[in-house]
């Protein structure tokens, strides 16, 4: 049987679509047992819209139009995120020394999320406990990684030769 082959733009915009949908249903979960569903992409699209708002000159108060704003941006971000991780893996097939790059650019990215919690703590965006975001970023991150690593199952070789500093 011939191998499939890899499309890194399909592949990314199926890692992205995982990861965005993870942190949607953590949230609605979150939301739901707190008594107040959508609350948090109503927060975050609420926000998104004020900034969008004030750069073109219209205003949006929707709830709907809050939490659909924001689930297209988050949902876009995502599929962004996606690909740029199909291309570094597709990259390490290559260059395996890619792959602790990126491991070092997934770290600091996540504590950048937390940085960015703890600057919004005192804004309404305050609301969203670091925790819950902590959780969402592992769901998301473990679903994409998780996906990738079935896709490319030579991953894990180039993944210890990158972290071995044996690559060509």
């Amino acid at each position: 049987m011939a191998e499939r082959q890899h499309n890194f733009l399909r592949e990314g915009l199926f890692a992205g679509f995982l990861g965005a949908t993870a942190i949607v249903v953590w949230f609605l979960i979150v939301d739901t047992v707190t008594g107040r569903p959508f609350h948090t992409p109503q927060l975050l699209g609420g926000g998104l819209v004020s900034v969008l708002a004030r750069n073109m000159s219209m205003a949006v108060d929707s709830p709907f139009a809050q939490v659909a704003s924001y689930t297209v941006f988050h949902y876009a971000a995502f599929c962004l995120v996606g690909i740029v991780l199909a291309a570094i893996v597709h990259q390490a097939e290559r260059t395996p020394g890619i792959l602790a790059g990126l491991l070092v650019a997934f770290v600091m990215l996540a504590m950048g999320f937390y940085m960015l919690a703890a600057v919004f703590a005192e804004t309404p965006l305050g609301q969203v406990a670091w925790y819950q975001i902590f959780i969402a970023n592992l769901l998301a991150a473990g679903l994409m990684f998780g996906y990738m690593w079935r896709t490319h199952p030579k991953l894990s070789g180039e993944l210890k030769q990158a972290l071995e500093g044996t690559d060509d």
